[in-house]
């Protein structure tokens, strides 16, 4: 795997973490709590894999100089700021969510695993959809306009 190849190997993920949500939730609901069980567990794995490859992403990123990714001005530029400006914050936010609805299924303390779950799992679900849009928007709606942030300073002439 290359450097390039990280951010679709992240929207993979991210798109592979929302189907088993969403499997997961007709699972339960139609009272297959084994399926459920190990259908979240998979969610949590290809989530963890998905925040390792992410933060290395990143990380290889800021080494480089490059902190942050601009979307390109336009008409498309404010719908990705408010898909961004609301998938960032929950995504911080998630993790905590997860751990104590996973400890507390862990524990077998369904009342309580059941009354956190129904926000946990519409909120990752949201980080999961969202993030692989925000690819799909960086990389496909407008390849060509993004540009890192450092090389859209640079072209816009500021800091010479």
């Amino acid at each position: 795997m290359t450097f390039h190849d990280f951010p679709l190997v992240n929207a993979t993920l991210n798109g592979t973490s929302a189907v088993l949500l969403a499997a997961a939730y007709v699972f339960i609901k139609r009272g297959r709590v084994r399926a459920h069980g190990w259908t979240m567990v998979s969610a949590v794995v290809t989530s963890t894999a998905f925040l390792a490859c992410y933060l290395t992403y990143h990380a290889i990123k800021a080494r480089h100089g490059e902190t942050v990714t601009r979307f390109p001005p336009g008409p498309w530029q404010p719908v990705y700021r408010a898909v961004l400006w609301t998938h960032t914050p929950l995504a911080g936010n998630i993790l905590p969510l997860i751990a104590l609805t996973l400890w507390r299924a862990y524990r077998r303390q369904w009342d309580r695993h059941r009354r956190i779950s129904v926000i946990t799992l519409p909120l990752w679900f949201y980080v999961s959809v969202t993030g692989v849009i925000i690819y799909l928007m960086l990389y496909h709606l407008a390849p060509h306009l993004a540009v890192p942030a450092r090389e859209a300073t640079v072209a816009a002439g500021v800091g010479r």
